[in-house]
């Protein structure tokens, strides 16, 4: 039997809210999704356009900076039925793209509601020392070790777990959280992965492989973080520089060191001082600043230090 194929479109859209790093996510009759449609070259003039198309109409809510992550396309990958048309006689190719605003109000059309990714990977918030769920999911990890069939796998299970859950917070690295999701996976220790249950510590399922496409997302913001100031996507025309600091924490998942981190920004030469105060911050009252966008509109710049607190 000929196999037909699907375009389906997803979109991970972040903002950051209440200094928490929040993604918009439809709550469907079978559980928890991304915005997600199919591409119809007949409707839809590029992919582009048609992400921010599904965004609007299903989540009545408008994307910002937007770009392509990456293809899904494993064989026996399913489409959404409540999105996409589906059936066996159908391989389901699916392009993720990543959504940054500062702007988190919308109209719901669908259930639609930011969530934050720490109920998706509760492993991954560092902010206030090592997460809960890290030291219940190591001692499972170390079973799934002693669980291999031969001493040359279980050594290739040990060597991922160590560098991905290692023992030293010092030597945690952020940007892999696709590599820590697909190692949980792989341990049956994801509720997606159908040779598990549920279980405290492993997050939020979500339908299809939505929860992977969210996976990349995060990674790649965080890793992007370092090298191009997208984070300023994600902010107010006017904030303080602990907002700024704040949401970079809540993106990494780690917190930052104030002194330092300040310093740092300095060099860059980003941001401006607006000589506006805001008197609400529950202190001293604090200087507005802003995104010097015209000074790097024709030339490259780099991203910001997260130097460690």
């Amino acid at each position: 039997m000929p196999v037909s194929l699907t375009i389906e479109l997803s979109a991970v859209v972040m903002a950051i809210k209440d200094n928490e790093a929040m993604v918009l996510c439809l709550t469907l009759p079978d559980g928890t999704a991304l915005p997600s449609g199919p591409f119809r070259p007949e409707a839809h003039r590029t992919f582009d356009l048609a992400v921010r198309a599904f965004v609007t109409q299903q989540t009545g809510f408008s994307a910002g900076y937007v770009e392509q992550l990456y293809s899904f396309g494993d064989e026996g990958r399913q489409g959404l039925s409540s999105l996409a048309p589906g059936g066996n006689d159908q391989r389901v190719i699916s392009l993720g793209y990543l959504a940054l605003t500062a702007d988190s109000a919308f109209q719901s059309q669908l259930s639609a509601q930011w969530k934050p990714y720490s109920a998706f990977f509760p492993w991954e918030d560092w902010r206030r020392g090592e997460p809960a769920a890290v030291a219940p999911l190591r001692r499972r990890l170390r079973d799934w070790c002693d669980a291999a069939p031969d001493a040359e796998s279980a050594a290739e299970r040990r060597g991922r777990v160590e560098t991905l859950f290692p023992e030293d917070s010092d030597l945690w690295n952020e940007e892999r959280v696709l590599d820590r999701y697909e190692l949980l996976y792989s341990a049956c220790l994801i509720y997606e992965s159908r040779c598990a249950e549920a279980s405290s510590g492993s997050g939020t399922a979500m339908l299809s492989d939505h929860r992977r496409i969210l996976a990349t997302g995060l990674s790649r913001l965080r890793g992007k973080l370092k090298y191009r100031p997208v984070i300023f996507e994600l902010m107010p025309e006017r904030f303080t520089l602990l907002e700024l600091q704040r949401s970079l924490e809540a993106i990494s998942g780690l917190p930052l060191h104030k002194q330092n981190f300040r310093r740092a920004l300095e060099r860059t030469g980003f941001v401006r001082p607006t000589g506006i105060m805001r008197d609400d911050t529950g202190g001293r009252p604090a200087e507005l600043y802003a995104y010097d966008r015209d000074r790097f509109r024709f030339s490259p710049s780099l991203g910001l230090s997260l130097p460690r607190g």
